[in-house]
């Protein structure tokens, strides 16, 4: 499986029926919010959803508490087939269940946001020694009340909740596979031609006028049956193809990014740049460095 299918399977798993039902189910019979995490991102994406700590929300709004919550992330979402739970500085405990289709990383079933021992406002002061009260936009009390009436739970119950996903990330699984076979037996062959050229071509500044061409059809048919078959744009998809591509280069530390930007198809590395940080939650920069590490 390409790695741009790969991104493509993930996110068609978060916007999946079953997974939806699911994010409902839990969610409302334990207050917590549950998000799918595809493998490639790193952003905290719990955020998004109405059950999500008000707490939290807020803190992503703030320079140092956006650091802090990328730092969860990257020690969470390690590829390595477990489950992980960290608590973050601010005392809250978050966890992330892999979802693996083979030997092929998906992504993670993400919840937490949960406090197991009860927030005080002497933990909040150090909490604030360390954000600094630098930014003025930054509403402290209603920071700390939000704080102040995270969820709680026992060690126990929260296990027990973990537990509950990592039996829903083997059925997701499953549901990944079906996803997958419907999707090659239903998928156009110009869809799949148009794939190829892509990936083929995707060093150069191809343009959409050129893969329908390659493909024998218009560029109106062409853009409504490929939007249809992998829930992308022409340009989204071009910018995923180069950001996977680019992910491996990355891995070697002789080659400078700007040279990577330019190789894999960008114009410019501030346009490269910004589009890396969309599809992965991190700049070239930080996922090397992460990759580097590894």
């Amino acid at each position: 499986m390409a790695d741009s299918q790969q991104f493509d399977l993930s996110h068609r798993l978060s916007r999946s029926q079953i997974f939806r039902d699911y994010e409902r189910a839990f969610s409302e019979a334990t207050g917590l919010p549950l998000a799918f995490q595809p493998a490639d991102e790193r952003r905290p994406t719990m955020r998004a959803s109405e059950w999500a700590n008000d707490f939290c929300r807020r803190m992503t709004e703030t320079t140092p508490g956006c650091k802090l919550c990328l730092e969860a992330q990257e020690q969470l979402c390690q590829d390595d087939g477990e489950t992980h739970t960290v608590a973050c500085r601010a005392g809250l405990t978050d966890s992330a269940v892999p979802v693996r289709m083979g030997d092929k990383l998906l992504g993670y079933l993400q919840t937490g946001q949960v406090a197991l021992m009860k927030p005080t406002k002497a933990s909040f002061r150090r909490l604030v020694e360390w954000l600094g009260r630098g930014d003025s936009s930054t509403d402290w009390q209603a920071l700390e009340k939000a704080y102040l009436d995270s969820p709680m739970l026992n060690r126990e119950q929260y296990d027990a909740m973990v537990r509950l996903l990592e039996v829903f990330a083997q059925h997701l699984a499953l549901a990944a596979e079906q996803i997958a076979t419907q999707q090659d037996n239903a998928e156009p062959a110009l869809v799949t031609k148009a794939r190829e050229f892509i990936e083929q071509n995707q060093g150069d500044q191809i343009s959409l006028t050129d893969v329908a061409k390659a493909v024998h059809a218009s560029t109106f048919h062409f853009c409504k049956t490929f939007k249809k078959a992998t829930g992308f744009t022409f340009t989204q998809y071009v910018s995923l193809v180069r950001v996977a591509k680019a992910k491996h280069q990355l891995a070697n530390p002789q080659k400078r990014i700007s040279e990577i930007a330019y190789e894999v198809g960008f114009q410019s590395l501030t346009h490269f740049n910004r589009i890396f940080r969309k599809i992965t939650g991190q700049n070239p920069s930080e996922y090397r460095e992460q990759v580097l590490k590894a």
